[in-house]
This record gives structure tokens, C-alpha cells and sequence, in this order.
């Protein structure tokens, strides 16, 4: 099988977590036009979540999720990341594990990539450590939309 393009994977991502979204019964929503800096939108009745898809790499025991975007201009190579004013989350699927994870904005703003860990550390650290299963699609999903319910009780 031949690698794919940037673009490949992006869709793949993409159509990874849409289909993740819409197993857990919601609406997705996609851009008519490019120029904004999510994929899509999931629709939690009544909040929207603005979404960028990436697809993560397995790296010995971790999940890499690279956030950061390089692109070309006339005056070189322009590096960003992603704000809370551009988007609420990041959706990252993992081929080699057939499933998706949602980090929210506050774990990924300003950073170049977040590593996920799937397996214990050789030397057991365990503080700050980012664990994968705490950021499994329907839980995540799942907490946003209580969180949700509690803002509106309140």
C-alpha cells in the first residue's frame, strides 16, 4: 500500500471521527468553504464543537498527535497552533487502533504535539502524564455534554 498525502490522512481522520460522532447519535456539520481552522462541528444540542481532525501516530507505547501546522509563503515557513478562538477541540484517530480521541483546546493550545500514553513508562512516572484512555471519543464526548447540562442547571 502506497503512503498517503497530508491531505489522505486528513480525510481519513476526518472521516474517522465523523463516523465516531454519529455512532454516539449526533449531528455533524461540515464547512461549505475552507478558510477556518476546524474540520467540522458536532452538534451537543444546543452547544456546537468546533473540531480539527488529525491522525495519530503510534510511537513505542504512545499516541503522537501533532497540532501544529507549517506552511509555505514567500517568506518562508510559517509554524502556528491552534487557539480557543479557532476551535473547541482536537479529534485525533488512530489507525492502529481503530479509534478516535478528543483532546479540548486547553490541552493542545500553543503546543506542537500531545503524546498520549498507552502504555505504563519505563521508569512508572506517572505525574502529568496523558493518559489515552482518559480521552477515548465517548467518554470525552460523554463529559462535555455533562458539563454542558450542568452550565444550563446553573
Amino acid at each position: 500500500m502506497r503512503e498517503l498525502t497530508p491531505s489522505q490522512k486528513g480525510a481519513v481522520a476526518e472521516a474517522a471521527i465523523t463516523t465516531a460522532a454519529m455512532e454516539l447519535g449526533l449531528t455533524v456539520l461540515r464547512p461549505l468553504c475552507e478558510g477556518r481552522r476546524y474540520d467540522l462541528v458536532i452538534d451537543l444540542e444546543p452547544q456546537l464543537l468546533r473540531v480539527q481532525c488529525k491522525l495519530a501516530q503510534r510511537l513505542a507505547g504512545v499516541l503522537s498527535v501533532r497540532v501544529a501546522t507549517s506552511r509555505y509563503t514567500p517568506r518562508g515557513y510559517v509554524r502556528t497552533s491552534y487557539t480557543a478562538d479557532e476551535i473547541d477541540a482536537v479529534g485525533a484517530y488512530s489507525p492502529e487502533l481503530q479509534r478516535c480521541f478528543l483532546l479540548p483546546i486547553d490541552e493542545v493550545a500553543g503546543r506542537r504535539a500531545v503524546h498520549l500514553r498507552l502504555e505504563p513508562t519505563r521508569n512508572n512516572q506517572s505525574e502529568r502524564i496523558k493518559w489515552a484512555r482518559n480521552y477515548e471519543f465517548p467518554a470525552s464526548i460523554h463529559g462535555l455534554r455533562h458539563a454542558q447540562l450542568e452550565v444550563q442547571r446553573h
